[in-house]
């Protein structure tokens, strides 16, 4: 496994890590970990920048799916300080998972997120 191959696969866990973060303290920290200070979020439903308005983004993605939670699907691939990732939002009581889509990230020097370009494959009706 190479170098860049690591430090995609460390950002994109660090991501998930705070998608998956629902207590505020734990939010607060693992958006911190995984973007710049400066880093954006940008997806058909969203558009925003810095640590604050990112915990903001995921803490109503978790109060819209209660009991829910990110995972990957397949692989991350990456060049540069560029990284791609599927992704799917499954109910932990069932294993549904009715939200899926792919993010491609951009990396600053120091493996933070810089910025999130995300898509959304699958979403329910009304959501």
């Amino acid at each position: 496994m190479s170098v860049n191959t690591d430090r995609y696969e460390s950002a994109v866990a660090r991501y998930f890590e705070a998608w998956n973060a629902t207590e505020p303290e734990a939010l607060t920290k693992a958006v911190a970990a995984a973007w710049a200070a400066d880093g954006g979020y940008t997806d058909p439903l969203a558009e925003v920048r810095g640590h604050a308005e990112i915990a903001a983004v995921i803490a109503a993605a978790h109060a819209q799916f209660p009991g829910f939670s990110f995972r990957p699907l397949g692989t991350v691939d990456g060049h540069h300080d560029t990284a791609r990732f599927a992704w799917e939002l499954v109910n932990e009581a069932d294993g549904t998972a009715p939200v899926a889509g792919f993010d491609v990230i951009t990396l600053d020097g120091e493996g933070r997120i810089r910025q999130v370009l995300g898509f959304l494959d699958r979403v329910p009706a009304g959501a």
